[in-house]
């Protein structure tokens, strides 16, 4: 079997909606850009609050590839 190297970014997602849509969108955005996407793991849940309300849900996302050595 031959061996493989991946890479790990980390991006934040956001939604006014919740934890998963954001999770989502950092998870479709880079898609976008990235090929071949292996893994994606929530490695933090927060949200920003405002007037004692829930503004933003944010999803901290660890998003792996493979490496290719161009």
């Amino acid at each position: 079997m031959a061996e493989s190297v991946y890479k790990i970014i980390e991006l934040v997602g956001t939604s006014s909606e919740s934890w998963e849509k954001a999770a989502t969108a950092a998870v479709e955005q880079a898609a976008r850009s990235l090929e071949d996407l292996r893994i994606a793991e929530v490695s933090e849940l927060d949200m920003q609050i405002e007037g004692g309300k829930i503004r933003t849900y944010r999803a901290k996302v660890k998003v792996s590839f493979r490496y290719k050595d161009h």
